[in-house]
C-alpha cells in the first residue's frame, strides 16, 4: 500500500512523512517483510524516477553494505536485483557496481554466493558495458570462483557463464 499512499500523497510529503518508515523495513528482523520493502523500492521509483531514487533511497541501501549485520548486507544485494530492474545501465555500473564487487569479500559465504547471483541477475543490463564487465565483475566473480566456500565457487561458476 505504501507505493499508492506515496503517489496519492506525493514526493514532497513522502520524503518528509515516510521515507524513513519505508527504509527502517529494509532492516527489519523478519526476512518476508525486508523483501516486500525492496519490492516497495522498485514501484517508488517507478512513481517518483529514477533521479528521486539516486537522490533518495539508492544512497541508502547501498550505505546497508557496510552494515556489521550479515542479514542487512544480503538485504542491500536483493535490493539491488530489484532495482536494477528500473534503474539505468549508468547507475547500475557507477553505484551499484561496485558495492557489489566489494561485498565480494565478505566474511560470511551467503553473502558472497549472493554476490555472485546478483552479478549474474545483472547481466543482461551490463552486456554492453565491457569497461565495466572486465574492470569490476569478471575479476570479482574469478575471484569467488577461487573461494574455500562450495556453493560460493559454484555460483561464481554459473555467473561466470553469463557472462
Amino acid at each position: 500500500y505504501m507505493p499508492l499512499l506515496a503517489k496519492q500523497l506525493g514526493v514532497e510529503f513522502f520524503d518528509e512523512k515516510l521515507n524513513s518508515l519505508c527504509m527502517s523495513w529494509l532492516v527489519d528482523g523478519v526476512f518476508a517483510i525486508r523483501s516486500a520493502a525492496t519490492a516497495n523500492l522498485k514501484k517508488l521509483v517507478a512513481i517518483f524516477g529514477i533521479e528521486w531514487a539516486q537522490n533518495t533511497i539508492i544512497t541508502k541501501v547501498l550505505s546497508m553494505a557496510r552494515d556489521p549485520n550479515y542479514l542487512h548486507r544480503m538485504t542491500t544485494l536483493f535490493a539491488i536485483n530489484v532495482l536494477a530492474e528500473v534503474c539505468s545501465a549508468d547507475v547500475i555500473s557507477k553505484f551499484m557496481v561496485p558495492v557489489i564487487s566489494n561485498l565480494s569479500a565478505d566474511p560470511v559465504p551467503n553473502v558472497r554466493f549472493n554476490v555472485a547471483k546478483t552479478m549474474a541477475k545483472l547481466a543482461p543490463v551490463l552486456a554492453c558495458d565491457t569497461p565495466t564487465i572486465d574492470q569490476h565483475v569478471k575479476p570479482c566473480l574469478l575471484k569467488l570462483h577461487e573461494d574455500t566456500d562450495d556453493d560460493v565457487k559454484y555460483f561464481a561458476m554459473e555467473a561466470l557463464a553469463v557472462f
